[in-house]
């Protein structure tokens, strides 16, 4: 039989990988005789929900795992240390997994059931692969070229799970984290468990290792793990593992919509909202969509020096025909990781839509990135009640004085009592401090509403003036500033998400319920 293993190499390069560990005569016997892996078994109904480091075995009872007397303590075969970063520009691997090709008859891939790749382009997200071999490395980087993750930020780097460990006790964890690991039994899970301190609640985690183990995958499933991939595999094959986890028609990927909105005209919510977008992609290093929802006097066009020709409007008169496509042509990129969805801002139309209307379009917005941000004008139509109520996080900007402070309290009561399961509204008191005008402190504010400020923002006029007319963002002008740190402070808060300088183990740890 072997002899047969060997000849079916040679005829078939797709099943040799050289020296590669993970496949091993017996899996080649199996092919050849027809039979397939053991296939990895969908998570059990009842199996325990949660994120990724949602359920720790502390019993060290698995019966899956090696006998402890295998290894004395301490004395678990370890990952390899971090290397330097994958560079797939290097000669040793040009052309490396360049041919997608299929494996046998059926034009299935190897470790796939049948279905194929959707076409749909995965969203804006942010994927980070920690690989322990540099076959690996090559293999992610090309999936990264392919048009299906053309949106997406794809970084790849050598050191496996030591090397995530390392990164992201500093960093904010992106959307979807790829970890290659070769190793079993507890000395896996005592790093995984390491990793689950330092990722953020929504990083999806897609664990590529060397065992073909259905008790591991089952238990890796019941820590939160998103998938677990055992080589050989091709890029097609990873592409589809992202699409399913980011396009289940049962569970479709959605974005988090944050509205923004002012006790009353002038109070600054749409520089606070233009400004917290700004953040969450700069500080935070995630993609957003800010959408302009101010049709007839929106500003977020001139904030960021961009006067596109189609807009919002277009896509209200039509939404039926918004499609990806489409969508991709109305949106313009402010950044790499920030697209507007700018108003007309024009008086020539009446721009009267109705609340299914807008619901439709920003229903296809908010699947093109983690973070939409609604820039909501200060009137009070059924669109604008809808829209507030059902995002996923409200700010309210005011500023304080009794006017600002009876609308606050008007929306604070609407909000939470249509949402008694959400968190309530956050507060930012903008122009605090001005000069002769008379204010209501802040801590009397913040009695009469029954929640803290958020955030504080003294009053700045030649800060804030400059870079209105400069069309340029708080901080690219003064990184510095209070006003800058006060919008970073504010993004981490909305999204859920700390930026680099906040970041702190401790976070985490209650995060986990640690």
């Amino acid at each position: 039989m072997m002899n047969d293993a060997n000849r079916a190499l040679k005829a078939d390069p797709m099943l040799d990988d050289g020296d590669d560990p993970f496949l091993e005569a017996e899996d080649v016997e199996r092919m050849l005789l027809g039979e397939s892996a053991p296939a990895r078994p969908a998570p059990a109904m009842n199996a325990p929900q949660g994120g990724f480091g949602s359920a720790y075995d502390d019993e060290g009872d698995d019966p899956f795992l090696e006998d402890e007397d295998d290894f004395e303590d301490g004395d678990y075969p370890a990952s390899p240390a971090p290397r330097a970063p994958f560079d797939p520009s290097a000669a040793e691997y040009e052309g490396m997994y360049d041919e997608i090709a299929p494996v046998g008859a059926s034009g299935a891939f190897y470790g796939e059931v049948d279905g194929e790749v959707s076409d749909q382009p995965v969203p804006r997200i942010t994927v980070a692969a920690f690989c322990e071999r540099p076959e690996t490395g090559a293999l992610v980087h090309n999936a990264g070229n392919d048009r299906r993750l053309a949106k997406a930020h794809v970084t790849v780097e050598l050191g496996g799970l030591p090397a995530a460990i390392e990164r992201y006790h500093d960093e904010s964890t992106p959307n979807l984290l790829i970890v290659e690991s070769g190793m079993r039994g507890r000395g896996l899970f005592d790093q995984l468990e390491e990793l689950a301190g330092v990722c953020d609640a929504d990083t999806k985690v897609i664990i590529v290792g060397a065992a073909n183990d259905i008790g591991l995958y089952r238990e890796l499933m019941k820590r939160g793990v998103s998938e677990y991939l055992v080589p050989p595999m091709t890029p097609l094959h990873l592409i589809r593992t992202i699409s399913e986890l980011f396009l289940d028609p049962d569970q479709p990927f959605a974005g988090k919509s944050i509205a923004f909105i002012g006790s009353k005209g002038g109070v600054g919510s749409s520089t606070v909202a233009h400004n917290c977008a700004w953040a969450l992609t700069e500080g935070i290093q995630t993609d957003a969509v800010l959408v302009d929802l101010d049709l007839s006097f929106g500003t977020a066009g001139l904030d960021f020096n961009q006067d596109p020709a189609q807009t919002l409007g277009d896509a209200l008169a039509e939404p039926d025909r918004l499609d990806d496509a489409l969508l991709d042509r109305l949106l313009v990129r402010c950044t790499e990781r920030l697209s507007l969805f700018s108003a007309p801002a024009t008086l020539d139309k009446d721009w009267e839509f109705s609340p299914a209307e807008y619901e439709m379009v920003l229903d296809k917005v908010r699947r093109q990135a983690p973070f939409m941000a609604l820039d909501l004008p200060h009137i009070w139509m059924p669109w604008v009640k809808q829209t507030l109520l059902s995002a996923d996080q409200v700010v309210v900007t005011v500023t304080p004085d009794l006017a600002s402070l009876r609308n606050a309290k008007n929306l604070f009561d609407l909000i939470t009592s249509a949402r008694p399961n959400d968190e309530p509204p956050k507060v930012v008191i903008n122009m605090a401090g001005m000069p002769k005008r008379p204010e209501i402190p802040v801590k009397d504010f913040a009695e009469a509403l029954g929640t803290q400020p958020a955030l504080v923002l003294p009053f700045e006029p030649q800060l804030f003036g400059k870079a209105a007319n400069n069309g340029q963002m708080i901080t690219e002008l003064d990184a510095k500033s209070k006003a800058a740190e006060g919008f970073t402070h504010l993004a981490g808060l909305v999204s859920g998400r700390a930026s680099t300088p906040q970041r702190s183990r401790s976070l985490f740890g209650k995060m986990f319920g640690g």
